[in-house]
């Protein structure tokens, strides 16, 4: 039959009054009595025994102990305070709530930078934890702050039949991703849930090597519009255009930017249909950057499509230079179970500096 603990502190109680004032022999027997009654290991039976209501000195007061009470640690201070707490709260709301493996390796220069253009001042005692801080910390920190309702918009794609058996199809794993240039291209849709007539969409670039995204609005998905779109793109970005690469859409399988391509020695590819993951730089992108910033209201005016398209001229600046992303480098299964591993995260900017293929 098996002891209750309120039974168990009953019998360490009363045999340890005869334990005390016995003989090692008899000590011995009583040990393994109180083994058998109990069931504790030989080890932790003893020392119950020895020191349960145990006179001791302490601080100069005398105190009884009671071996059978739980010992609990002192409660430690948090090392990351309250104060530390809204600093990091506001570094990672400017940053727009990254995850803590993308702020964590950024963190020393964005305080420095809020404080060159006094955006921002922290105490020396902050500014040391900040930059001490762990990604995993910070995420548990912010773990309260993190939750969010997220909306999911609807795709409004139309497939293009128009010479799609000239431009080949890519898979997730066909291009060189180390060389800046190929891009993946999308198109995201501004109907606020009303799909009916025509709205803006935002014309959605991605450098596959450096992560660098561009934005451009235009007034629907007519073919000439994605088109001047696109040219917009290709002029702001900092890097020659090598390759697109499509979905099979319709604003995007015609005969204007198949020429284009061939005319500037530009290579054409596109997904397969239907799945999404050979664009997955992009449609990333679509959610991180463009959803995050406009949501997903309706937007089909001119006055609106210029505030979009001013909008979209500051939102590259902090795209580029400040948020950083995420590589994966290396993906591997075992059973149900798929592990990945990203390399440190850095700006699109700072990836554009590191790269042996510019200037």
């Amino acid at each position: 039959m098996r002891l209750t603990m309120k039974e168990r502190k009953s019998v360490v109680r009363v045999t340890a009054r005869r334990y005390r004032s016995a003989r090692k022999k008899r000590k011995n027997e009583i040990l393994d009595e109180f083994i058998q009654t109990t069931g504790y290991n030989r080890c932790y039976a003893s020392y119950l025994l020895r020191n349960h209501g145990r006179v001791m000195v302490l601080h100069g007061q005398s105190v009884r102990l009671d071996a059978t009470k739980s010992r609990r640690r002192p409660k430690r201070g948090k090392y990351y305070d309250r104060e530390v707490y809204t600093a990091l709260r506001r570094i990672w709301v400017i940053m727009d709530c990254i995850c803590g493996k993308r702020l964590k390796p950024v963190l020393g220069e964005i305080v420095s930078k809020l404080e060159e253009h006094n955006e921002a001042r922290f105490r020396a005692a902050v500014r040391r934890k900040l930059l001490r801080i762990s990604a995993a910390t910070i995420d548990r920190m912010l773990s309260g702050d993190r939750k969010r309702f997220e909306l999911k918009g609807r795709s409004h794609t139309k497939p293009g039949t128009l010479l799609k058996h000239q431009i080949p199809i890519r898979t997730f794993a066909d291009w060189n991703e180390k060389r800046p240039g190929f891009t993946e291209i999308d198109l995201v849709g501004h109907e606020g849930g009303n799909p009916r007539g025509d709205f803006i969409q935002t014309l959605d670039a991605t450098d596959m090597c450096s992560g660098w995204t561009e934005t451009e609005a235009v007034i629907n998905k007519a073919q000439v519009h994605v088109f001047a779109g696109l040219k917009a793109i290709k002029a702001r970005l900092p890097f020659p255009l090598l390759g697109i690469d499509s979905d099979n859409g319709s604003e995007f399988i015609n005969g204007h930017l198949y020429d284009f391509c061939a005319g500037n020695k530009i290579t054409f590819t596109r997904g397969r249909s239907s799945r999404k993951n050979d664009n997955c730089y992009v449609e990333q992108k679509n959610y991180s950057v463009v959803r995050r910033a406009v949501g997903y209201a309706r937007y089909d005016t001119d006055e609106e499509l210029a505030a979009l398209n001013a909008l979209y001229r500051r939102l590259r600046l902090y795209t580029n230079y400040f948020q950083p992303v995420m590589k994966l480098l290396e993906r591997s299964r075992e059973g149900s179970k798929v592990y990945k591993k990203h390399d440190e995260a850095k700006t699109p900017y700072a990836r554009l500096l590191a790269t042996p293929d510019l200037e």
